[in-house]
Formats: structure tokens, C-alpha cells, sequence
């Protein structure tokens, strides 16, 4: 499951605590894979069940303790395996929600389909803005971890996002237009 091995390869730069790991997540992984702060916790369980992870309470006055995780060595051999696997590995996956209503809004009014779109649209300018501070912030985890190796990984992933978000922008403004053209069509 890729959330556990996301959060292992988080984990294999820096011990991080639950609240730290989760906030590293929703700034770097989750453009491409979505969690809940409750799915990240129940993982970190799991996989120190499982041994892939250690804790250490570091006990707090004033504030409630907190829980510091750090991988194992059984948890870096899992990180690998994972890293290493491509047999069964889906290349391209699309579930989209969006595009499943979208598909099945024959019956729609025309004008509904068209701010329906237009809503899409801008939420993927708002995702867009959002890809734009990702490059400082992962000069500023690299500078943190002096990792430029991996960093230069991370900015490929986010060139991707970037990328797809202006792939969504421009496909919903030419769907938008389709639809404007298809409404003056049908009052002309």
C-alpha cells in the first residue's frame, strides 16, 4: 500500500513526530496520493507493530508528550522492496469522480455542466498556485536534511504536478468553451 511506503520514505530522511510527518505529507506527497490525518496515524500503529518503526515519548511540561517515530532496518528492507518492485505496478491510474458525473451529465442543462466546469477550473488554479510554493519548500527540506539527491526527485514529482494541474486548466477552459459554443449553437 503505497501510504505506508510513503510515510517510511518520509521517515527514512528524518524521525519525525506523528504532527510533523503529517504536515510533511499534506506538503509534499499529497498532491499525488490524498490522507487523512486519521489514515497517517493508524499507519504509524500498524508499522511499528509490524516492526518497520520505533517510537520514543518525549515527555512535555506544560504541553501533552509527544511521539517520535524513526525506521527500522526491517522498515528500510520494506522501503526497498517497495522502491524496487514494478511488476504488478499500475503505470497510470485515473479515478476520478469529477470526470465520472461529468461523463453522465447528458441530461444536465448545458449552462449547470458549464459552472459545474468553471468550479473545476478553479480549483485547479488554486491546486496550481499551490505547486508554485512547492519548490521552495523543498529547498527548504533539502537544505533541512542536506539532501540534494533526493531532492532533485522531489522536483521531478512536483514538475509533474505542475504540469498535470496546467493539463486540468487548460482541458476544463476548452470544455467550457465547447459548451458555450454548443448553447449559442442551439439559440442561433
Amino acid at each position: 500500500m503505497p501510504l505506508k511506503h510513503g510515510l517510511l520514505g518520509l521517515l527514512s530522511y528524518r524521525s519525525e513526530t506523528g504532527y510533523d510527518l503529517d504536515k510533511l505529507f499534506k506538503q509534499s506527497l499529497n498532491f499525488f496520493w490524498k490522507a487523512q490525518t486519521s489514515q497517517i496515524y493508524r499507519e504509524l500503529n500498524k508499522m511499528e507493530k509490524e516492526e518497520w518503526l520505533d517510537s520514543k515519548t518525549i515527555i512535555q511540561v506544560g504541553k501533552p508528550n509527544k511521539k517520535v517515530y524513526s525506521i527500522t532496518d526491517d522498515g528500510r528492507d520494506e522501503l526497498s522492496k517497495w522502491l524496487h518492485h514494478h511488476e504488478s505496478m499500475e503505470w497510470i491510474t485515473l479515478r476520478s469522480e469529477f470526470l465520472m458525473k461529468l461523463f453522465l451529465s447528458g441530461d444536465k442543462l448545458l449552462e449547470e455542466n458549464i459552472e459545474y466546469l468553471k468550479q473545476y477550473r478553479n480549483k485547479c488554479r488554486e491546486l496550481m498556485d499551490g505547486m508554485k510554493t512547492t519548490g521552495a519548500i523543498i529547498k527548504k527540506q533539502a537544505a533541512a536534511l542536506e539532501d540534494r539527491e533526493n531532492a532533485f526527485y522531489w522536483e521531478l514529482t512536483a514538475d509533474y504536478g505542475f504540469d498535470y494541474y496546467t493539463m486540468c486548466l487548460n482541458w476544463a477552459t476548452k470544455t467550457i468553451k465547447k459548451l458555450e459554443d454548443k448553447i449559442n449553437e442551439e439559440n442561433n
